[in-house]
């Protein structure tokens, strides 16, 4: 690991100490490679996986050009949303990851909420 891969990882492991996800509102956890965005929702309590989705869906590939910028991270967020609500959660905790909560994070973050969850 390199010294920025390092201190996003001791970012976000104190930024885990606060924020856990539940049955009644699950953590959304958002991690961003160069090229492409993904995102899961987690259920702390079970230690499970509920769901997750990236720009390298094969439903996203068709909607999107380029992954790894802010228009790809909004249409994602949109889609996610809505999966996520087809499945009952509308409430969720938002984890993001260590990253600044700006550019293609707050891009992510908007279009979920545009797509109807709640944070």
């Amino acid at each position: 690991m390199n010294t920025k891969e390092k201190k996003r990882f001791y970012r976000h492991n104190r930024i885990r100490k606060k924020v856990s996800g539940s049955n009644d509102k699950p953590r959304v956890c958002v991690f961003r490679s160069s090229k492409n965005l993904y995102a899961q929702v987690i259920n702390d309590g079970e230690n499970k996986v509920l769901f997750g989705m990236s720009t390298l869906t094969s439903s996203m590939k068709d909607k999107i050009k380029n992954g790894g910028n802010i228009e790809a991270a909004s249409i994602l967020g949109e889609a996610f949303a809505q999966e996520v609500t087809k499945k009952g959660i509308k409430k969720i905790v938002f984890d993001r990851g260590g990253y600044l909560y700006h550019g293609r994070v707050k891009a992510f973050a908007d279009g979920a909420r545009k797509g109807g969850l709640e944070f």
